[in-house]
């Protein structure tokens, strides 16, 4: 029977405009954000996994034996966190010893979700994980404080909120370091917010990439300052890693947007402008500023809900002590007491449950309210 000649397989020729630029020998998968350079997969994880170790080695960020605390929050930028830094401790040995540490915000249908997320990479990454909860630092959800106080200053609460139950977090766990995702987006972001706010004084504080207040034994850093959002999801992408990608319920109403989607159109015609903000943020250089005279003695300071408090004699020096919680306040009242304070003025003193009043299609419409599928 008649068989007709087949053909041999030819190698196929990459042309070399298609190959890696740093390694030249496989063919180029991706262009950096960054740079617009084109590179491999291999390559693409060698370089960026050596820019945050360098990051780390310049400016110090641990030490030997040092206990951190990775805020992890079952997002990207917290996933990917978590994966390096134990990636890198075990490849250049750091020596330093890792703890995820989540904060619950209750958030019905978005943190319930993300924290199964931050409970899996426990388990995938073999770290421990505490759990701090609003509900048990400040008898308040988040749900429900968006529900007194509205949505439009939902980010207001909860970033001071986050911020105080990351540390007394960390305190918790004995742990002086708590490393958080925050990439070069989220900086460039912070430098436009404060531009346009007017909020020159923030700006000193703003592109720090290690933050830590007098009187306070906890510090902050970001190793991702200079890494760029989209390179960490190319990232997580190709190593498959597992997080969580909804965004927050109550985001969208956040003045960050505003600055997020104007940097998106600076990005697109220069790519460089993330960095390119974030050194000018760093070299901006500020007036001095005036030095805050101390009340005289005797002086007594009236608050919002009618009750007096008696200047101290250690003044208004940074690490100051609230007088309400103990925690680290440069004034007498932390904000996030001043925050609680107007939220329980505006508690509900009897709760709808209660009311007999409330029954048939209205209280089936209340159940149903509470689910989530």
């Amino acid at each position: 029977m008649f068989k007709p000649p087949t053909d041999p397989k030819k190698p196929r020729t990459v042309k070399i405009s298609q190959l890696c630029e740093l390694c030249h020998s496989r063919k180029a998968l991706l262009r950096r954000p960054k740079n617009l350079q084109r590179i491999c997969k291999l390559c693409f994880f060698h370089v960026f996994e050596t820019e945050i170790h360098n990051t780390i080695v310049s400016n110090n960020l641990f030490y030997r034996g040092e206990k951190i605390a990775v805020g992890a929050s079952g997002g990207k930028d917290s996933t990917v966190l978590a994966y390096i830094l134990k990636l890198l401790n075990e490849r250049y040995d750091y020596g330093i010893e890792i703890v995820l540490l989540s904060i619950d915000e209750g958030i019905m249908g978005y943190r319930d979700d993300s924290l199964a997320t931050v409970k899996r990479n426990q388990k995938q990454y073999g770290l421990p994980l505490e759990i701090v909860s609003y509900k048990d630092l400040y008898n308040w959800t988040m749900d429900e404080i968006v529900a007194c106080a509205g949505i439009r200053n939902s980010c207001t609460y909860c970033g001071v909120f986050r911020r105080q139950a990351l540390d007394r977090g960390a305190a918790m766990l004995n742990i002086n370091h708590v490393v958080t995702g925050h990439n070069a987006d989220d900086m460039a972001e912070t430098v436009l917010m404060n531009i346009l706010r007017g909020d020159v004084a923030r700006l000193e504080k703003s592109t720090a990439i290690i933050t830590q207040s007098s009187g306070s034994p906890i510090k902050r850093s970001k190793p991702f300052k200079y890494s760029y959002q989209k390179e960490i999801v190319l990232y997580a992408h190709y190593k498959k890693l597992d997080y969580f990608s909804t965004e927050c319920t109550y985001a969208p109403e956040a003045f960050r947007g505003t600055a997020r989607e104007l940097m998106k159109k600076l990005e697109v015609v220069r790519p460089s402008c993330i960095i390119d903000i974030i050194h000018s943020g760093q070299n901006l250089c500020l007036k001095p500023r005036k030095v805050k005279r101390a009340p005289p003695p005797g002086h007594v300071e009236v608050r919002a809900n009618g009750s007096v408090s008696l200047q101290r004699d250690k003044g208004f020096a940074d690490g100051n002590r609230c007088e309400k919680c103990g925690y680290l306040s440069s004034n007498q009242i932390c904000k996030a007491c001043m925050l609680l304070e107007g939220l329980e003025t505006n508690r509900a003193k009897i709760s709808i449950d209660t009311d007999t009043s409330v029954s048939g299609a209205a209280k089936l419409s209340k159940t149903l309210e509470t689910l989530h599928f």
